[in-house]
């Protein structure tokens, strides 16, 4: 076993499983995707501690426990098209992958998205980029089965609900800092009803606002 295999598989073990993560899927899939890729050069040899790393000035890389948690709460299908928002460097693109989803990924950093189709296409990951506002989401390949949203936000934008096949899952943290509440919507006909899942603190994603009036 690699040292970076290693650090898969401890990652797996002392952050994932005590941190309720029991999906063998999610497990599975975080244990195969090489973290250390989708990183910073300075960084591959941290990639795989459970902190958030900086990826550019004001964007991170999600910690392995909180994503690895909000992926298990998603309960995502072989086959289902799953849209990450703020999809940095295309880690989560990667796992969402290797568990059989359909992936499109949206990114406002030209740096991050082409970052992002560079290593996934040296990885043979099928992934869409999409460049554009965080908060638009990305309207010409809606109907999603699943959103993720990879990064703190003060509410979540009817732009992004409304992308959202009927039946299909939504999850984002909600909040304003230090710590959320990742939080799993679901759309139903006339309606998107949120339920909290657990607190989590993670840096915030840029140019998303509080949307006065939109109550779920």
């Amino acid at each position: 076993m690699t040292d970076q295999a290693a650090a898969r598989h401890n990652m797996v073990e002392s952050q994932l499983k005590p941190n309720r993560v029991t999906d063998l899927r999610v497990q599975a899939a975080m244990a195969t995707v090489p973290r250390e890729r989708f990183v910073p050069e300075y960084l591959s040899q941290v990639a795989y501690v459970d902190e958030d790393l900086e990826l550019v000035p004001g964007r991170y890389l999600m910690e392995p426990r909180v994503f690895g948690r909000l992926l298990q709460e998603a309960g995502v299908r072989e086959g289902e098209r799953v849209l990450e928002v703020g999809c940095g460097t295309g880690f989560g693109l990667a796992v969402l992958a290797e568990m059989g989803a359909v992936v499109v990924g949206l990114e406002s950093d030209p740096v991050l998205a082409t970052a992002a189709r560079s290593t996934l296409k040296a990885l043979g990951v099928a992934a869409e980029i999409v460049q554009g506002d965080l908060t638009k989401g990305a309207p010409g390949a809606a109907g999603f089965d699943v959103v993720l949203i990879s990064g703190m936000i003060p509410d979540l934008p009817e732009a992004l609900a409304a992308q959202v096949r009927m039946g299909g899952r939504i999850l984002a943290i909600i909040g304003q800092g230090p710590v959320g509440e990742a939080t799993l919507f679901t759309r139903t006909p006339g309606s998107v009803s949120g339920r909290p899942l657990f607190d989590a603190g993670v840096p915030a994603l840029p140019g998303f606002a509080r949307e006065p009036g939109f109550v779920f």
